[in-house]
Order: structure tokens, then C-alpha cells, then sequence
């Protein structure tokens, strides 16, 4: 394996941290998203309120990492994933015992900085140890540990939401955090090695964000990444309430497909993996780009012609998740990859980047799919969102992919006050 820094914990131990910090994610919404509509109900609160523990936590989780990725480049990553891990711990319990819709959000929005810490942690940990391409293909080894846990989370979340109440849901979330913390303080040791003294300085960080936002290649994969995580942002905060309450799901049925959902993405980082030594990640990129755009064209299509059922929506969308298997390995390693200096730094901001869409896109969502909650609703909000984000992975896998995804010259060098 090549790599760019030495680590004293073994290839298995990076692989299972990486998982269970990526895997942040989908715990922290897939698990209570079959909890949603009781949740909403058992407030008394409108739909445009749920829909903000969605995007509030993610809005806060964008933004945090523009603060914890310089914090990590300068005391490194080990003592900011100690600290983040303990907040989101104290967050879920606090979700758990929320007394109105209002404290949720703001619990579930203390969460969400909490959770940046370990996302863009992971990404960081990523380029302190690889090169560029073969930590693409760490991180599809990270991301399908993440399949494997957003595959539990779902059903998990549905079956403990049916039987024990929404609120356990949201318990089961601070014991993943719980477990998380424990491995990171026994068994993680600090992958950065060379620490930036200057990297909070002021002119430093404005010149650091200048000289990433720069950077074409920085973008050609921040852009595709962000299209792709929305499109898969669009599928969640839509199909609860698309899928139990238009199309008459149960929740655990519900969290079968969800289940099939994520096996279809962990299918998809398995392939990536095949892919990329025989065809380089410009030429996988946009093979699965094709992928994409036939996913999203076919669902829309089929909607748009009134079929609007089970089948016509998730046969399609497992051809998309299994391209955004491909999409996300290439897009998170590609982003940071110029930036070994400043990995936190690009990590944060492609970060914060990816979850701006997601708030918008949940703001959108959240006043489309108003007339659920009066017993009307359609599924055209899910699919024409859907349709929507796959024109625009396709457009940026075969243009700023292509044009920029593998530049010829050498990576930016950051601020002298870097240490390299």
C-alpha cells in the first residue's frame, strides 16, 4: 500500500475508524428517519419544522468543519476527534429527552458541529497517510464500512421506532457515538505528523482558503461529491414521508429499503475499487456518470408519466447509488488531494460546500412535500429532485472531471508557514 506517511496502527485498525467516522453520518439520519413522521406527529409540529432536524444539523455540520479543520491542522487529529466524539454524545442524549420540536432542533444542531469533527477528520486522516490515488481507494474501503452501517441503520432505526417509540431511535444514536469515542481513545494514534503552529493565524487561513478555492482540481471534485451527496440528501429527507405516508409503507418496510438502498452503495465502492487501477479516476468518473444520468432520467420520466410507485422509484435509484459509490471515494480523495499541507483546511470546505446544497435542498423539500402532512402529496418532489442532482453529477463527471481531475502540474504550495 502506498503511503504518504507512515502510521503505527495497522491497515485494519485505519479501514475501521474511518468506517465508524463516516459512518457518523448515516447513523445520525438514517436511523431516525423512519422515526420522522411520528416524531412530527407526536410533536404536534408542520412538516417545514421536522425537516429542520435534517437540515439544521446539516447546515451546522458544514459549518463546523470550516472551524475544526484548521483547528485540526494546528493541534492535530486526534485531540479534535476526542473532543467532537464527546459532544455528539452529549447532543444524542439530549435529543433523546427533547421536550418540544424546538429543543430537538437545537440538540440535533449541536450534533451536527459535533459530527463535522469526525467527517472531516476522516478525510484529513485519508491524505495524512495516502497519496492522492490510492487514498481514493482507502476511502471507498471506508465508505463501504459506511454502507455497512447505514445498511443496520435504517432497519434498526425502524424496528426500534415501532416497537420502543421514536425517542430509543434517537438513544440508539448516542450509543454508536459512545462505542465511536471508546475505539478513538483506546486505539487511535495521531496521524498528523508535521502540525502547522501557524494554521489559526488570521492571514494564514485566509491565505490558505484563497490558495484552495484556486485550485481547479479542488473543485472538479468538490462539485461532483456535493451533486452526488444531494442527490442522495434529496432520496432522505423526501422518502419517509413519500414512501409511509403517500405510498403506504410500514416503517420497518421502510427500513428494508433502505437497507437495499445501502447494500446497492456498498456494491458500488467494490466496484470502485476494481475500476480504478484499469481505468484511472477520470475514465470511472465518468463511466459512472452514465450510470447516473440514466438513473435519474428513467425515475423522473417514469414519475412524470404517472407511475409513481415502489418499483419505479427504487429500481432506478439503485443504479444511482451504486454510481454514488464511485462518485463519493473520487470525489472526497480528489478534493483534499493537492492539499497535504492543509488537508483539514480543504477537507473542511469541501465539507461545508457539500452541506450548504443539502440545507438548501432541505428548505425546498420541506415546502414541496407541505401537503403530505394533509394527507395529499405526490412522489414529484423526490423524483424530479433526484432527476434534477443526476444531470448535474453527469455534467461535472464529463467536464471539469475530465478537464482537471488529474492536473499535470504539481500540487499548490501553501503558506510558508506550512510545514511540508
Amino acid at each position: 500500500m502506498s503511503v504518504a506517511s507512515p502510521s503505527p496502527m495497522s491497515p485494519g485498525l485505519i479501514v475501521l475508524v474511518l468506517s465508524l467516522l463516516l459512518g457518523l453520518q448515516p447513523v445520525t439520519t438514517d436511523l431516525y428517519l423512519p422515526a420522522l413522521p411520528a416524531l412530527t406527529q407526536g410533536f404536534g409540529a408542520p412538516m417545514s419544522q421536522a425537516q429542520l432536524t435534517l437540515t439544521a444539523l446539516l447546515l451546522a455540520f458544514g459549518m463546523s468543519q470550516m472551524v475544526w479543520g484548521p483547528v485540526s491542522d494546528r493541534f492535530g487529529r486526534r485531540p479534535v476527534l476526542l473532543v467532537g466524539m464527546s459532544l455528539y454524545v452529549i447532543a444524542s442524549v439530549g435529543s433523546t429527552f427533547s421536550a418540544s420540536m424546538e429543543q430537538l432542533v437545537l440538540w440535533r444542531t449541536l450534533q451536527g458541529v459535533a459530527m463535522g469533527a469526525g467527517v472531516m477528520c476522516a478525510r484529513a486522516i485519508v491524505r495524512d497517510l495516502y497519496t492522492p490515488v490510492e487514498g481514493a481507494r482507502v476511502m471507498s474501503k471506508g465508505l463501504t464500512g459506511l454502507g455497512v452501517i447505514a445498511c443496520a441503520s435504517a432497519p434498526m432505526g425502524g424496528l426500534i421506532s415501532e416497537y420502543l417509540g421514536w425517542r430509543m431511535a434517537l438513544l440508539a444514536v448516542a450509543v454508536f457515538g459512545a462505542g465511536t469515542l471508546l475505539v478513538l481513545a483506546l486505539r487511535f494514534e495521531e496521524t498528523l505528523k508535521h502540525k502547522n503552529p501557524q494554521a489559526l493565524q488570521p492571514v494564514t487561513l485566509v491565505r490558505t482558503w484563497w490558495q484552495i478555492v484556486q485550485h481547479p482540481t479542488f473543485w472538479a471534485y468538490t462539485l461532483l461529491s456535493t451533486a452526488s451527496y444531494t442527490g442522495l440528501f434529496t432520496f432522505l429527507a423526501a422518502s419517509p414521508f413519500v414512501f409511509i405516508q403517500v405510498l403506504g409503507l410500514s416503517k420497518p418496510a421502510f427500513g428494508i429499503v433502505m437497507f437495499s438502498m445501502s447494500l446497492s452503495y456498498i456494491v458500488g465502492t467494490f466496484i470502485c475499487r476494481r475500476l480504478l487501477p484499469l481505468l484511472g479516476v477520470r475514465r470511472t468518473v465518468a463511466l459512472a456518470g452514465v450510470c447516473t444520468l440514466t438513473a435519474g432520467t428513467l425515475m423522473g420520466g417514469l414519475a412524470l408519466a404517472g407511475i409513481q410507485n415502489m418499483v419505479a422509484i427504487m429500481l432506478p435509484f439503485y443504479l444511482f447509488m451504486l454510481a454514488h459509490g464511485v462518485h463519493q471515494p473520487c470525489g472526497q480523495s480528489g478534493a483534499v488531494g493537492p492539499f497535504p499541507q492543509a488537508a483539514g483546511a480543504a477537507s473542511a470546505l469541501s465539507g461545508f460546500l457539500m452541506m450548504v446544497a443539502a440545507f438548501f435542498m432541505g428548505g425546498w423539500l420541506g415546502r414541496s412535500l407541505a401537503s403530505v402532512a394533509e394527507g395529499g402529496g405526490t412522489v414529484l418532489p423526490l423524483t424530479n429532485g433526484l432527476w434534477f442532482w443526476s444531470v448535474m453529477i453527469a455534467f461535472f463527471a464529463w467536464t471539469l472531471v475530465q478537464r482537471y481531475g488529474e492536473p499535470k502540474a504539481p500540487p499548490v504550495r501553501l503558506h510558508a508557514g506550512s510545514t511540508p
